[in-house]
C-alpha cells in the first residue's frame, strides 16, 4: 500500500488541478448593471422643478454586441417634459485624466450642491450640502458621466480597464456611452450639449468630432470649462518657451489677487489685457532671443517680469527669464511661509520647506476635497439610494496599473506630437457650422491658463464665420470657479444663456 504521504501529495496535486483547469475554463465576468430611481423637486431661481434621479450603470457595448464595460452615470430629467424635441440634454464629466464626475457633479451642474469655506480651508465633518440653485436643470436635461476606472464604471467580459485609458479609446467609449444612453432614452432629436472641464475640454473637443463623423449625432453647443485642447501649452518642455509666455498673464492675475503688485492696478481686466501684450510681444521675442538676448534688453524684460508678476527680479534673473508654474507657487509668498494654489491659486496654504524650488503640493485640492468626497458620498448612497458600495472611484489613479495612452490619431505625422484635439474641434465646427462654443476661463486658474485657451482657438484656423460662433467668458476665480458664489452665479447665467440661444 501507498504510504500516508503519497496519498496526500496525490490528492493535494490533484485538487490543486482541478483549481488551476477550472480557472482556464471560460467564466461569465459580465457585471449586471445596476439603477436607482427617485423623484425629488428644487428650486431654481424661485420656481419648482420636479425631477427624476436615475444613479446607475450602462452596459456599454462594441460594434460587435459584446459587452465591453459598465458605464456609471448619473441623469436628472425633468418631470412633465412631452416633447422631447424641445428639451435639451447635456452630458457632463470632468477630467484628470482619470477623473470622475464628482467635482462639476456636487459643484455646480446637479441639483445639490457641497458648500466649502471658499478661498480657506474647511473645518472637519460635518459638511453642508443644499439645494443648487446654480443648476442648469431648469434648462437642460443632465447626465453625469464618469469615465471607466472612475466612480463605478469598470471594464467587463474580455475588456480591460486599461483597453479604456488614452485619449481615443477614452473618446470612442464616451462617445458609445452617449449613443447608447441616446437611443435607451429616445433622445435622438432632442438638442444635445457635451460640458467637460479640463481634461474633460480635450475629450469634448474629440469627442463631439467623433460623434458627428462615425455615429450621425451632431451636438448643438459644446461648453468648455478651464480649457486646455493642447497638451504643448501646459508642459514647460526644455527649449519650448511657450508654455512661459501663456502663464504670464495668469501670473499677473495671482500677483494681483495677492497684492504682490508694487503699483496694484485698480481694474484686473485692463491690466490683464496690457500684460497679454507685453507676453505676446516684447517677452516672446526676448525668448526667442535665447542667448543671444543682449544683456540690457534682458535687464529690461526683467523689470517688467517684476512689475508685473511680484517675484524679485533676482529670481528672474536666476531663471533665465523661464519660471515654471511650481516655481512660481513656491515663491510669490515664500517670505510668507505660505504656497499658492495650483487649480485655484486665490487659496494658500503653509509653506514647510522654505528651501524648496517647487510647490510640493496644492492647498487648494487639499481644502477642498474631503468635503467633496464626503458630502458626495453620503448623497449617493443616502438621497439617491445607489446600493451602497465602498468601491465608487473618485480617481482611476486608485487602479492598479493606471497609465494614460497621449497618442492620438488626429495628431499622426513624423516623429511623436503633444496631444492636440483642437484639429477635431475645428473638424467638427466647419463640418457642423451651426455648432456653437463656449469658452469659460478662470483668471487664477494656473492649471489651464486662459491666455493659453485664447491662443489655441486664434490659432485653429477658422474662418471668420465660424470663429463667431466661439464665446469667452472670464470668472474672478480658478480651475473650479463654480466654488466661489459670485462666479457660480455667473457660471449659471452664461451657461443658461448659452443653452437657452442655441437650442432653437
Amino acid at each position: 500500500m501507498p504510504s500516508f504521504t503519497k496519498i496526500l501529495v496525490f490528492i493535494v496535486s490533484c485538487f490543486s488541478f482541478v483549481i488551476i483547469h477550472a480557472q482556464d475554463k471560460p467564466v461569465d465576468t459580465i457585471a449586471k448593471p445596476e439603477k436607482s430611481v427617485t423623484r425629488h423637486s428644487i428650486k431654481i431661481d424661485g420656481k419648482p422643478v420636479n425631477y427624476t434621479a436615475t444613479a446607475g450603470t450602462l452596459l456599454l457595448k462594441n460594434e460587435k454586441d459584446e459587452a465591453i464595460a459598465v458605464f456609471g452615470y448619473t441623469a436628472y430629467t425633468k418631470d412633465g417634459e412631452t416633447d422631447l424635441t424641445k428639451r435639451p440634454v447635456t452630458f457632463s464629466y470632468n477630467g484628470g485624466p482619470g477623473s470622475s464626475s464628482m467635482w462639476l457633479h456636487m459643484g455646480i451642474i446637479g441639483p445639490r450642491r457641497i458648500v466649502v469655506n471658499d478661498p480657506n480651508f474647511n473645518a472637519p465633518p460635518p459638511y453642508k450640502l443644499e439645494d443648487n440653485n446654480f443648476s442648469i436643470l431648469d434648462v437642460t436635461d443632465i447626465v453625469m458621466i464618469d469615465p471607466v476606472g472612475t466612480g463605478f464604471s469598470q471594464a467587463t467580459g474580455k475588456a480591460k480597464n486599461k483597453d479604456f485609458w488614452g485619449v481615443d479609446q477614452d473618446c470612442k467609449s464616451v462617445s458609445q456611452f452617449i449613443k447608447q444612453y441616446v437611443t435607451d432614452n429616445d433622445r435622438w432629436n432632442s438638442p444635445k450639449y457635451l460640458l467637460g472641464e479640463s481634461y474633460g475640454t480635450m475629450r469634448s473637443a474629440a469627442v463631439v468630432n467623433y460623434l458627428q463623423q462615425n455615429m450621425g449625432m451632431a451636438m448643438n453647443g459644446v461648453v468648455l470649462v478651464s480649457n486646455v485642447l493642447e497638451l504643448r501649452s501646459l508642459t514647460f518642455k526644455q527649449g519650448d518657451d511657450i508654455s512661459y509666455m501663456f502663464y504670464i498673464p495668469s501670473y499677473a492675475a495671482v500677483a494681483w489677487y495677492h497684492n504682490k503688485l508694487a503699483n496694484k492696478p485698480a481694474n484686473l481686466e485692463a491690466f490683464l489685457k496690457e500684460v497679454r501684450q507685453f507676453a505676446s510681444g516684447d517677452y516672446a521675442a526676448a525668448l526667442v532671443k535665447g542667448d543671444l538676448l543682449p544683456a540690457a534688453d534682458k535687464d529690461r524684460i526683467i523689470d517688467k517680469l517684476n512689475q508685473y508678476t511680484g517675484i524679485s527680479k533676482e529670481y528672474w534673473k536666476k531663471a533665465d527669464l523661464r519660471i515654471n508654474i511650481m516655481q512660481f507657487n513656491q515663491e510669490l509668498l515664500r517670505n510668507e511661509h505660505q504656497t499658492v494654489g495650483r487649480l485655484d491659486s486665490r487659496y494658500k496654504g503653509f509653506n514647510q520647506n522654505l528651501l524648496s524650488e517647487n510647490a510640493n503640493y496644492d492647498p487648494q485640492d487639499a481644502a477642498i476635497s474631503p468635503p467633496f468626497v464626503a458630502a458626495f458620498m453620503n448623497y449617493y448612497f443616502t438621497e439617491l439610494k445607489f446600493p451602497k458600495n465602498p468601491n465608487y472611484k473618485v480617481s482611476a489613479g486608485e487602479n492598479a496599473g493606471f497609465d494614460w495612452d497621449w497618442k492620438h490619431s488626429k495628431n499622426e505625422g513624423w516623429g511623436p506630437s503633444p496631444t492636440n484635439t483642437a484639429v477635431d474641434l475645428a473638424q467638427a465646427m466647419t463640418e457642423n457650422p451651426n455648432l456653437r462654443i463656449l469658452v469659460m476661463n478662470g483668471y487664477f486658474d494656473l492649471a489651464t491658463p486662459f491666455y493659453a485657451s485664447e491662443y489655441t482657438f486664434d490659432h485653429m484656423g477658422l474662418e471668420p464665420a465660424l470663429k463667431a460662433n466661439v464665446k469667452f467668458t472670464y470668472y474672478e476665480a480658478g480651475h473650479m470657479m463654480y466654488i466661489h458664489e459670485p462666479s457660480a452665479k455667473a457660471f449659471k447665467k452664461d451657461v443658461g444663456e448659452f443653452i437657452g440661444g442655441t437650442g432653437k
